[in-house]
C-alpha cells in the first residue's frame, strides 16, 4: 500500500494549535512544488486533498476521445500524431547545462572516462572519481556487479570530480532505466547494429518528447543527487544526459553513417578491440583501419562526437576516450611513486617467496 500523510500522523490526540496544524497542513503541502526525492511516491496527497473539476461525471460517458475540455490545447478527435507536448516540463527556456560533460564535449575538448571494472567498493569508485577523469566509465557488460553495488558507490560521492557513467550490457529499458534512475550521467551502449537500435536506446534514455523514459524516480532525483540542479531534474535531463553508441560489429560498421544521425545521439565510439574481433584484422592492418575509417567518417558527417580507447588521444577527430582500469591505475600510480625502488624486496631462500626475480 502506497504511504499517505494520513497513515504517517501519530495515533494520539494533537492539542487544539497542532490540530489546526494537521488540518491545514495537507493544503500547505499542496500549494509547494514537491521536494526533489528518490521516492516517487513520497509526495503523494491525501485522500480527500484534491478537487477534480475536470473529471468525467460518475456513470457518464465523457466523450473525451472525440471532445476536448474548454482551454484545451488538443482539440478535435483525440490522435498521438498530432499530439501537442506541454509545459509543464518546460524549463522556461533553453535548459541549463550543468553536467560538465556535456559542456567539454559539446565544445570539442577530450572528455575522458576511467574505467571502474571490477571494484564495488565506494572508496574505491570515490578514489577514481576524483582521480582527473571527467566521468567514470562504470562497466556492466562484462562485470558481475549489480545495480545496488553501483547505486551505492554513486550516491557515496554525487559530486566527485567525475560525474557517473555507465556501460550497461545491452540495449533493454531495464538495464538502461536502472543506469538512468541510479544517476547516470553518460550512458555508454554497446554492440549497435541498426538504426532500429538505436533509435530505441534513445527510447530509453530520454524523457518525452525526444524518448519513452518512464518518469519512476530512483536516486537520480534526489536532492542529494541531481533533485536540486537549476531547472530542476526531469526538464533539464535530456539537455544533460550524454548518449555514446558503440559501432562494434561489420553491421554496424555499414550502418554507421545513419546511425550516427539518430536524434539524441552524442557520439559514436569505434570499438578498437571488438573491430577487430569481428572482422577478423588486427590494428594497423589496412583492412582494420578501413573500418575504423568508416567510423571516424560517420561521426564527422554526422556532426556528433567520435570516442576510442586512450591509446587514440592523439588519433585525428578523436575526442572522447575510455581510460584504463581501477586496477591498471593502481598499477600504474604504484610504479610511477616507486620509480627504481619498485620490486627491489629482499631475496629469500625458502618459502612461497623464494627465487623470485
Amino acid at each position: 500500500m502506497t504511504p499517505t500523510f494520513q497513515q504517517a500522523v501519530p495515533k494520539r490526540r494533537p492539542t487544539t494549535v497542532l490540530a489546526g496544524l494537521f488540518l491545514l497542513m495537507p493544503s500547505l503541502l499542496l500549494a509547494q512544488p514537491p521536494a526533489p526525492n528518490a521516492d516517487p511516491y513520497a509526495n503523494n496527497a491525501a485522500p480527500g486533498t484534491e478537487e477534480f473539476p475536470l473529471a468525467a461525471p460518475a456513470g457518464v460517458d465523457s466523450n473525451a476521445s472525440t471532445r476536448a475540455p474548454a482551454g484545451a490545447a488538443n482539440t478535435g478527435v483525440f490522435d498521438l500524431n498530432t499530439w501537442r507536448y506541454g509545459d509543464a516540463f518546460d524549463s522556461s527556456g533553453d535548459a541549463t547545462i550543468w553536467n560538465p560533460v556535456k559542456v567539454k564535449l559539446t565544445a570539442g575538448g577530450k572528455v575522458t572516462g576511467g574505467t571502474i571494472f571490477a571494484a564495488t567498493d565506494p572508496s574505491t569508485y570515490c578514489a577514481m572519481a576524483n582521480a582527473g577523469y571527467d566521468f567514470i566509465w562504470t562497466e556492466m557488460q562484462h562485470s558481475q556487479r549489480d545495480w545496488e553495488a553501483v547505486s551505492r558507490m554513486w550516491r557515496t560521492c554525487p559530486h566527485a570530480g567525475a560525474v557517473p557513467g555507465v556501460r550497461v550490457a545491452y540495449t533493454d529499458e531495464r538495464e538502461i532505466q536502472h543506469a538512468l534512475d541510479a544517476g547516470a550521467l553518460v550512458i555508454v551502449v554497446p554492440t549497435i547494429d541498426t538504426v532500429e537500435e538505436a533509435r530505441e536506446v534513445v527510447n530509453w534514455t530520454f524523457f518525452p518528447p525526444l524518448g519513452r523514459r518512464s518518469n519512476g524516480g530512483g536516486q537520480a532525483f534526489d536532492r542529494a543527487m541531481w533533485g536540486a540542479v537549476p531547472g530542476g531534474y526531469r526538464a533539464t535531463a535530456n539537455d544533460n544526459i550524454v548518449l555514446i553508441l558503440m559501432i562494434e560489429t561489420l553491421e554496424g560498421v555499414q550502418n554507421a553513417a545513419e546511425i550516427a544521425k539518430v536524434p539524441g545521439v552524442s557520439a559514436i565510439f569505434a570499438a578498437s578491440g571488438d573491430l577487430g574481433n569481428f572482422s577478423g584484422y588486427r590494428r594497423g592492418q589496412p583492412d582494420y583501419e578501413r573500418v575504423v575509417n568508416i567510423v571516424h567518417d560517420a561521426a564527422l558527417n554526422a556532426g556528433v562526437r567520435l570516442c576510442g580507447p586512450m591509446a587514440w588521444r592523439d588519433r585525428p577527430d578523436f575526442t572522447c576516450f575510455q581510460a584504463g582500469s581501477e586496477t591498471a591505475a593502481i598499477a600504474r600510480g604504484a610504479a610511477l611513486e616507486l620509480g627504481d625502488l619498485a620490486n627491489t624486496q629482499g631475496p629469500v631462500a625458502a618459502g612461497p617467496f623464494a627465487n623470485r626475480q
